[in-house]
Parts: C-alpha cells; sequence; structure tokens
C-alpha cells in the first residue's frame, strides 16, 4: 500500500536513450494501463528528439509527457538549448531539472537550477527539481545538510504545488542497482517535507517529493509506502513497458 498524501507521481526518465523503435514501449503501456484505475500520475520523459513522436503515440491516453532539461530563457541566442516554451508547445507538462548527471556532467549549480525552474514554472509547466548526495557526502553524514542546501538553492521563490515536484535521488544510488534503506529515505523525506514547508508555506505540504536511484518493480511498493514518498522518478526501469507497468501498479 503506498503512503497517503499528494497524489503520487511515477515519471520514467530516459535520459539518453530512445529511437524510433522503442515507441512500441509507450504504445504497450498505455494498452496495459488502458482499463487500469490508477491512484497516481504516469509520466515518460523521453530525448526532446522523439518528444512530439511519443506525445503523438500517447494521444488520449492517461500518460503525461515530460522534457529532461531546459534553458531557463523563453527564447535567444543559446545555440544547443531548448526553452521552456518549446517543450511546452511540444506537448509538456513538466521538466526534470537539477539531476544529478547535469550537475555533474555539466557542473550545474543550485543557482543554475533554480533559474532553470523558475522558467518553467514561468512557461506554466511543474518543474521536478532533482536534489540528492553523493556516496562521500552521505558517509560523512551530511545527507541532510546537502538536502537542505540543495532545496533553498535550487526551489524559485513562491514556487507552489502545482508547479513544483521534488525528486530525491541519493547520487550513489543512481543506475547502481543500490538503494537506502526504507528507515532512511523515510528520515530524508520527512526532512525534505520540513525543509519545504519553511520555504514554500502551506503549499510544502502539498509540494510531491519523489524517490528515485534504483527503483524498479521488486522494490517499488516498499519504497512507495514510506512517509512523504509521493512517487517515482524512474531510469533504467522506465525503458520497458513491462518493468515500468511493475511500479506503476503499486497504486492501484
Amino acid at each position: 500500500m503506498a503512503s497517503e498524501g499528494p497524489r503520487p507521481l511515477v515519471a520514467g526518465n530516459w535520459k539518453m536513450n530512445g529511437s524510433l523503435t522503442m515507441l512500441k514501449e509507450p504504445r504497450l503501456l498505455a494498452a496495459m494501463l488502458k482499463d487500469v484505475r490508477l491512484k497516481a500520475d504516469v509520466m515518460v520523459c523521453p530525448p526532446a528528439i522523439i518528444l512530439r513522436r511519443v506525445k503523438s503515440v500517447l494521444k488520449g491516453t492517461k500518460i503525461k509527457v515530460g522534457g529532461q532539461d531546459s534553458h531557463w530563457n523563453p527564447s535567444g541566442a543559446h545555440t544547443g538549448d531548448i526553452s521552456p516554451e518549446m517543450l511546452k508547445e511540444a506537448g509538456c507538462s513538466a521538466i526534470i531539472v537539477g539531476h544529478s548527471e547535469r550537475r555533474t556532467n555539466h557542473g550545474e549549480t543550485d543557482e543554475t537550477i533554480q533559474k532553470k525552474a523558475k522558467g518553467v514554472q514561468r512557461a506554466g509547466l511543474t518543474a521536478i527539481i532533482c536534489i540528492g548526495e553523493t556516496l562521500e557526502e552521505r558517509k560523512a553524514g551530511k545527507t541532510l545538510e546537502v538536502v537542505s542546501r540543495q532545496l533553498k538553492g535550487s526551489v524559485p521563490e513562491n514556487s507552489d504545488a502545482a508547479h513544483t515536484v521534488i525528486a530525491y535521488e541519493p547520487v550513489w544510488a543512481i543506475g547502481t542497482g543500490l538503494t537506502p534503506t526504507t528507515a532512511e529515505v523515510a528520515e530524508v523525506h520527512a526532512h525534505i517535507r520540513k525543509e519545504l514547508a519553511a520555504i514554500m508555506g502551506a503549499e510544502g505540504t502539498a509540494t510531491r517529493i519523489l524517490y528515485g536511484g534504483s527503483v524498479k518493480p521488486s522494490n517499488a511498493a516498499e519504497l512507495m509506502s514510506q512517509p512523504n514518498v509521493n512517487g517515482a522518478l524512474v531510469g533504467g526501469a522506465s525503458l520497458k513497458a513491462a518493468d515500468f507497468l511493475g511500479i506503476i501498479k503499486v497504486y492501484t
């Protein structure tokens, strides 16, 4: 049984994976969910190059489409970048910002991520803001300190629950097969809830907090049942309809 709270969201981050041959997977997922009464929202976030095709495949279904990253400006001389408004026009309802792979591989700071999140919200979309500690920070007992710093630096002022989602992804658990204990997840999510209340006021109580980091069908139910866990940001397991469905069905 999943924990109570805001309506959950299960979002699949395809990362730099996907081609036209993969369109069969969201099509299959939609067919599997056609007659299922879900207690959660479902979203897939494919690479920008195939966003419109995925959106077309999912037209008329209960599955939403999101983007993986965006610039903070609506337009301009930013070669290779994509604006939130462009992604909205492509059919996105949300955009991931601040994923640890962006923070690490592209040197993105909390300040950069806050600007991106603000741009996403400006476009009327939901910013899925990612936070999480490294293994070294976890071992040093700095997890809550890191999470607090990232939240305060990354969440725009005057954010509301309708346009803000927080995804806690311990960096050391992403794609490694490792996951924190349920007690560790519960501790961090409770801390995030407390910090969101301080940053956002009453809106912080209604803001969804997702867990991410090696979520799979075999551990989804246990992780999603923890207090203040309002869904999941799923990586590799979202690439195959059957695996993703195994996670989504926690909310049936």
